[in-house]
């Protein structure tokens, strides 16, 4: 067991002066009394490492102190854990200390009161209840950062399982959000240590590399920062040049990254993504800026596409520098960021330069929005995080949705009136028109870039002007999910198709109730409000709306609820015979995503058709001759008498088979005369066996005379042999 290298008194002494180098007296004093407060809650309290759990609080309050937090987010984090392994309670903390504090302690706390299936489950509830609090104080996270920093400082204490499961949770969510919020020095230092516990062999080997290749490159680094140095001179330039090393993490990243979609050897080796030298200049002004970039780039040649103004357009994080990357004479890239000291702070600290924390939660003028761009760039997410979580159905959904979020790159598009969207790597047509307005994206019907019409699955490149084309009658297809890459489009497509598919639940289940109450000549709408209350205590929902859609999702039978009105005291639950004849449920075509047409059989209007009421799936419509129906009889109550509506209009898939002599140009003769008889090709498959193939095409109809119009037509072509239906 680790011996303690300090004793908690000494590290408070330590705290108490590094606070006095920027705060006032009292509020130090109050400082000190969070520290004997806390120090005496988690009195007996021992960690994992040896020493009194104190020193973990006052390490993380340190962690703050160094980055210059107000006395609150000292005090919260010195008592960050008092709430959640202690008995003190969050009125105790209130009475002591403030609301402010206590909010911010009770952020931070863990949800201990309640029970979770898996750990998973918890560590999402408890993830999504901080995040909350921090949209509501975003010191709740900086105390956050800070308690996880020390926790990855001290990880060596802990299980090889426990280790990797934190190490993993640290490079997923907590360095993203220190990236997120601009903290560049606690993102590193989170990264190479959640690297080092999950691949310990790896980061020593590029840890090893590294320290070589900078021993090699030293006289280089000189020699480039001497020239650079005496030529800005030379221009009146004041400016501070320095070596910029590259971490492990990084460098492991970067050669892991796949420049290509098709094949794994467009990974990176090391040596390419270590053939650079990275230095960093500082300067007095925005135009020095500027005018280093024309002095360098006449010392050495650029490279045109590794050239990025962050300046003119800041990240999403508020960063704000010039990178060029140039050719220098020893055959070595030249990496360089150009930045004024404000913009270096900024990127260093983040949310927590220049005290932005402590700004209102909205800018008071659009010069001080310009000005604190962290701080502005901050608050948006945290809204953004307010509407996914509202849409999100548990914790484990949003914080796969923050997940999504935490981009470390993005793309910078424009919308028509020139104004600029920040959009996560990779992002689409469709996760633009969500970036605008929800609504917006919902009623999206096509889109224009640069003028011209684009899939809505079309990813999008910097520098791109977007218009996207609207109309109130459409609404979100669920096959957007598979491209739209933002959080916020994800979030939102959900949430319309949930709430889509219990509307329709809801209608689909009233048809199939009304349909078994016609036999005790009921209907939904004629039902007394004695007879509703008995259906809501009897199947125990709160809402006649909510047995409706679980009726209509295949949840429920319908017959077994309108069993419930049968007069026969002596009636078994069981369908009515087949003498009763109940009326069918007429089939539109148009009902929506639950009453989907079985794929086995592809039932078109004409068919002799079934419905199945299959949970969570709704009502599937099959043949009647289909082989699946043979294996529902054990379930006749889920069986559903079905007909097609007289006059059904619209279009229906079906499967085909048609052999042919394996000619050259059949296929597209036989694609050809299906599309003369107004029939669509949706897929196409070949079997060739002997020279002969068998051409499999699924298309659309109107119906069954249709089809056989279809098919007579294809039995005259030359080479074709044989046609038919293919059923199961």
């Amino acid at each position: 067991m680790p011996v303690p290298l300090d004793t908690p008194d000494r590290l408070a002494s330590d705290l108490c002066e590094l606070l006095e180098t920027y705060l006032p007296a009292q509020q130090v004093k109050e400082v000190s009394c969070a520290y004997i407060f806390s120090a005496q809650a988690h009195e007996g309290q021992m960690r994992k490492t040896g020493e009194p759990y104190i020193v973990h609080p006052l390490a993380a309050a340190h962690i703050l102190g160094q980055m210059h937090m107000d006395a609150q987010t000292l005090c919260a984090a010195l008592l960050h854990d008092v709430i959640e392994d202690t008995k003190i309670s969050k009125e105790k903390l209130v009475c002591e200390f403030g609301e402010p504090v206590a909010e911010l302690v009770d952020g931070v706390s863990k949800l201990s009161s309640m029970q979770f299936e898996t750990r998973e489950q918890a560590q999402a509830a408890s993830f999504r209840k901080m995040l909350l609090a921090m949209s509501r104080d975003i010191r709740v996270i900086i105390v956050k950062l800070a308690d996880r920093l020390h926790n990855m400082r001290t990880l060596g204490a802990m299980k090889l399982a426990s280790r990797r499961r934190i190490a993993r949770e640290t490079l997923e969510i907590y360095a993203p959000i220190a990236h997120r919020l601009g903290m560049n020095t606690v993102r590193i230092e989170l990264e190479e240590l959640s690297f080092a516990a999950l691949y310990p062999m790896r980061y020593q080997v590029l840890a090893h590399h590294l320290k070589k290749v900078y021993r090699k490159r030293a006289d280089i680094f000189r020699t480039l920062k001497t020239t650079i140095s005496e030529c800005l001179a030379q221009m009146d330039i004041n400016a501070q040049v320095h070596r910029r090393d590259k971490h492990s993490y990084s460098l492991y990243y970067k050669m892991r990254e796949k420049k290509g979609a098709t094949s794994v050897d467009k990974r990176k080796t090391f040596s390419q993504v270590a053939n650079l030298c990275a230095l960093r200049i500082i300067v007095d002004t925005v135009d020095d800026c500027y005018r280093v970039l024309g002095v360098i780039h006449r010392l050495y040649k650029p490279i045109c596409e590794r050239f990025k103004d962050y300046i003119a357009i800041p990240k999403i994080n508020g960063y704000q520098s010039l990178h060029t990357v140039l050719f220098s004479h020893h055959g070595l890239l030249i990496e360089i960021q150009i930045r004024t000291a404000d913009m270096h702070e900024l990127a260093e600290k983040g949310i927590t330069a220049h005290g932005l924390y402590q700004l209102g939660k909205e800018s008071d003028s659009k010069e001080d929005a310009t000005n604190h761009l962290a701080h502005q760039r901050a608050r948006e997410w945290l809204r953004g995080l307010l509407e996914m979580q509202k849409s999100a159905s548990d914790s484990l959904e949003f914080l796969e949705h923050v997940k999504t979020d935490l981009f470390p790159e993005e793309v910078y598009v424009f919308t028509p009136k020139g104004k600029i969207m920040q959009l996560p790597k990779d992002a689409t047509a469709i996760d633009f028109a969500y970036a605008i307005h929800s609504n917006v994206g919902n009623q999206c019907i096509a889109v224009k870039v640069d003028n011209q019409y684009i899939p809505l699955s079309t990813p999008l490149f910097s520098g791109q002007t977007v218009e996207v084309l609207t109309a109130t009658w459409t609404r979100p297809n669920p096959s957007w999910l598979n491209f739209a890459v933002s959080a916020r489009a994800r979030s939102y497509i959900r949430h319309f198709l949930k709430n889509l598919q219990y509307d329709e639940a809801v209608r689909l289940g009233k048809r199939m109730l009304d349909k078994e109450l016609a036999v005790y000549c009921l209907s939904v709408d004629k039902l007394s409000e004695e007879q509703r209350a008995q259906l809501l205590e009897t199947f125990k929902v709160d809402s006649l709306d909510a047995l409706l859609a679980e009726i209509g999702l295949g949840n429920r039978i319908a017959f077994i609820v309108a069993h419930q009105f049968d007069p026969t005291p002596e009636a078994s639950v069981k369908p009515p015979s087949v003498n009763n004849k109940p009326k069918p449920l007429i089939i539109k075509g148009t009902e929506g995503i639950l009453v989907n047409f079985a794929r086995c059989c592809r039932p078109i209007p004409g068919d002799e058709i079934v419905g199945f009421a299959s949970a969570g799936r709704g009502l599937i419509i099959h043949t009647a001759a289909c082989r699946h129906v043979g294996e529902y009889r054990h379930q006749p109550e889920k069986l559903l008498a079905v007909e097609w509506e007289a006059g059904i209009s619209g279009e229906f898939i079906v499967d085909i088979c048609v052999e042919v002599h394996d000619r050259r140009g059949v296929l597209a003769t036989v694609a050809a005369g299906i599309t003369n008889m107004g029939s669509n090709i949706k897929l196409v498959s070949n079997e060739n066996r002997d020279g002969h193939s068998t051409l499999t095409f699924c298309l659309s109809v109107r119906n069954r005379v249709h089809l056989a119009a279809v098919m007579r037509h294809l039995r005259r072509l030359e080479n074709v042999t044989r046609i038919q239906r293919s059923k199961n």
